[in-house]
């Protein structure tokens, strides 16, 4: 076989494992889901189709105030990441750029949802570390009665988000920079008369819209429909929409599925009306930005709210850094009264009083994690092959289909994929989970991956090539060695997605799978924070590890080049 036919069975290969393991459940979870919405689970006696589960799910005690919570926190937290993440690129651009920007927000990449947001009530809870450090100022003799955490307007789970999601928007808006000169548009800009803040809102930003918008749009989803932030972090009567929907799908009441099925299908048309929402805003602010472009002014008010945001920013991360190091500091503590800053005593009997159960947990994470990030890997790297030897570019609509399962809420199909496990006997072992994580961790990785593959040097194959390599023996002995430093910045990514899939584990699992992240957040509304602290910090380390693991090994590899060059200069 050729290498151009080569290249088409492997694309071919790996687009019928993208169709049939990715696609193909996201659509018959729906499916099911749309079927119980409607009435039809003939499992629990509803063969009839109707609209009753509408009228039950509209009728719950507290439902427009979930929906009204859905939205105030989703898009509020979307836009403010987004504001903030644009106003830290602008403001420090010059220090970001580079791998020093990676290494500095691995930390917040790594950590997952559950444990940040963990963290975040350790600090912002009445009895916290903020309130703790403020204390002795307020003459406070005992924790003040305010809802810090799971207040009724979701400011602290928007805050959650807010930390989370910086990061990884600054990331990409970062990438999407290098592909235009920068430092000539802010030459180009100041010479004319213009401020910083107007080249980059002016100018920059109608270039980086259409790069980040698909990035932004998951962003939303997510933010829309969270569960583990919005049990640990979000209002609990009633909670947020996501939460709810949970809650009635684990209910002992089996009629309820219904309601909760059409609430899934509710969470949807919500993500997709916030799209929309996204589109129409779009157009408006183009027709704006055209109109303040026209006017010709140099933009300095916009200095001011720029340098704020990017503060605001530095806050954020100041607070999620003290979020980490909360969780490890619970972990250890034995004696903290009130309102002692630091423990009186430090114990390791959290760590070994948590019993096998932690163990457990642990090993079950690890394996997941391990399994599902080799599986997207695999695959990731077998579509980029494909591409390569049957010489054809980026296909559009393919990428569009990878990043399907993160524009849907979870929520939406995961329930109706679980019912279609079950009938074919394959629910609640860890092959459904891992199929279930798997579904999530593929985009990541080829997310993360496919940029510096497209990248790499096509002299350096077709060197082999000239040597007499053939396709494979290019691959195994060219490619993958030169790209081993992205491949495992991929992998690292795949085992921080893996580790923090909540809803994934809970349903395909059963909740028979216990992981670290199952535990985390169940421990996560219990009265010893120190369990909590140390499942929550072993949920941390592992994709911490990973990265650790993805910027040390390379170097160790690689150390002889690099001494080799120092040699030759």
């Amino acid at each position: 076989m050729t290498a151009a036919g080569d290249g088409r069975a492997l694309r071919a290969a790996a687009f019928a494992v993208l169709a049939l393991g990715v696609i193909g459940p996201i659509a018959a979870g729906l499916a099911q889901t749309a079927r119980a919405a409607f009435g039809l689970m003939p499992a629990i006696g509803a063969a009839q189709a109707g609209l009753g589960p509408w009228r039950t799910l509209f009728g719950l005690p507290g439902f427009a105030t979930s929906v009204q919570l859905t939205l105030l926190t989703g898009l509020g937290a979307t836009v403010l990441s987004l504001a903030i993440a644009f106003a830290l690129t602008a403001s420090l651009h010059a220090r970001l750029a580079g791998t020093a920007a990676a290494r500095a927000l691995t930390p917040f990449l790594a950590i997952p949802h559950a444990a940040l947001a963990i963290g975040l009530a350790f600090v912002l809870a009445p009895s916290g570390w903020i309130v703790r450090f403020v204390a002795p100022l307020l003459g406070l003799d005992r924790p003040p009665d305010l809802a810090l955490v799971g207040d009724p307007w979701g400011i602290a789970l928007i805050l959650g988000l807010v930390i989370k999601e910086v990061p990884f928007l600054v990331l990409v808006t970062l990438s999407a920079l290098t592909q235009f000169p920068v430092r000539q548009h802010l030459a180009a800009g100041q010479s004319l008369g213009y401020g910083r803040a107007a080249v980059w809102l002016k100018v920059l930003a109608p270039q980086l819209w259409p790069l980040i918008r698909l990035p932004l749009m998951v962003v939303l989803a997510y933010a829309l429909s969270t569960v583990e932030m919005g049990l640990i972090l979000g209002p609990s009567n009633p909670p947020v929409l996501a939460v709810l929907l949970t809650r009635l799908f684990f209910d002992a009441n089996t009629a309820l599925l219904l309601p909760a099925s059409a609430g899934a299908l509710l969470q949807a048309g919500l993500a997709v009306g916030a799209f929309a929402l996204v589109w129409s805003a779009e157009r408006a602010l183009r027709r704006v930005g055209l109109w303040w472009l026209r006017r010709g002014g140099r933009g300095t008010a916009a200095e001011p709210p720029l340098r704020v945001l990017a503060a605001g920013g530095l806050v954020l991360f100041a607070i999620g850094a003290l979020a980490l190091v909360a969780l490890f500091a619970w972990s250890l503590a034995w004696r903290w009264p009130w309102p002692a800053v630091l423990p009186e005593s430090w114990s390791l009997k959290a760590w070994t009083g948590a019993g096998p159960g932690l163990g457990r947990a642990f090993l079950r994470t690890l394996v997941l994690a391990l399994v599902t990030t080799s599986l997207a890997l695999a695959l990731a790297i077998a579509w980029l092959e494909g591409e390569d030897r049957g010489r054809r570019g980026r296909a559009g609509w393919a990428e569009a289909l990878i990043f399907l399962p993160l524009l849907v809420p979870q929520i939406a199909f995961l329930y109706g994929l679980n019912v279609l496990f079950l009938r074919l006997g394959l629910s609640g072992g860890l092959g459904a989970v891992i199929w279930a994580q798997a579904l999530f961790v593929f985009p990541y990785v080829m997310i993360a991956l496919s940029d510096p593959w497209r990248a790499l040097d096509p002299r350096l194959p077709r060197a082999a090539a000239s040597l007499g390599a053939g396709p494979w023996r290019r691959l195994v002995a060219v490619k993958l060695p030169v790209l081993l430093a992205p491949i495992l910045t991929a992998a690292a990514i795949g085992m921080a997605v893996s580790v923090a899939q909540y809803l994934p584990t809970l349903f395909m699992g059963a909740g028979r799978i216990a992981t670290l992240t199952t535990e985390a957040v169940t421990l996560s509304s219990a009265s010893d924070r120190r369990v909590t602290g140390v499942y929550a910090t072993l949920q941390a380390g592992v994709p911490l590890a990973s990265y650790a693991a993805a910027f040390l090994i390379p170097a160790l590899v690689h150390r002889n080049r690099r001494a080799l060059r120092g040699a030759d200069a």
